[in-house]
């Protein structure tokens, strides 16, 4: 059996003898108002889009590279260009402030912020899930937060956020270093 619909327009005036309009009708278009209507298809736009996201740019998911296996929630940005992590004195300042707080290498993941510098805290919470964030030598303004004092445990919601300088800068002051120990003795991890 034929499908009752028809787009014909011969046939449709033999349906319809008086004017008909239509509005805002997705998929037809009509030619001109008053003369013979001339159907024809529009561009269809995908379920989830609307008009006004249509020529929107399509965001591809964030995807990161990081060590660790985040087992804990426990993100660790560093900011260097020049390393994947740090240089030698950085990295190992790095390890002793791990082991301070009795982590492994499973319970943290560790990013490289300088290859994702346009990336906020935002997104990093939506895809790290993290509890706990140290920062070393990235500020908050980079992260689009308000500023927070450096080597000193703040809250953003319920992540926990500690700032401090990049990891070879803080190696080379002794004051940085104290006053951030001061601040990992009272995380209670």
């Amino acid at each position: 059996m034929n499908s009752p619909l028809t787009a014909d327009t011969t046939a449709l005036h033999l349906f319809f003898t008086d004017d008909v309009y239509l509005v805002n009708e997705p998929g037809l278009q009509l030619d001109a108002v008053g003369a013979t209507p001339e159907i024809t298809p529009l561009q269809q736009e995908s379920p989830k889009q609307t008009s006004s996201s249509a020529n929107a740019p399509v965001q591809e998911p964030l995807a990161f590279k990081f060590l660790g296996k985040n087992q804990r929630n426990i993100l660790i940005l560093v900011n260097d260009v020049q390393n994947e992590v740090s240089d030698e004195a950085g990295r190992e300042l790095l390890r002793k402030i791990v082991k301070s707080v009795n982590l492994t290498a499973n319970d943290f993941a560790l990013l490289n912020y300088a290859g994702y510098s346009g990336v906020n805290f935002k997104q990093l919470l939506e895809y790290f899930s993290c509890n706990l964030v140290f920062a070393f030598g990235v500020k908050p303004a980079q992260l689009a937060l308000t500023e927070y004092p450096q080597n000193t445990i703040v809250n953003e919601g319920s992540v926990r956020l500690i700032f401090a300088h990049e990891l070879r800068n803080l190696d080379q002051s002794p004051a940085e270093k104290k006053a951030l120990w001061a601040s990992l003795q009272n995380l209670g991890l």
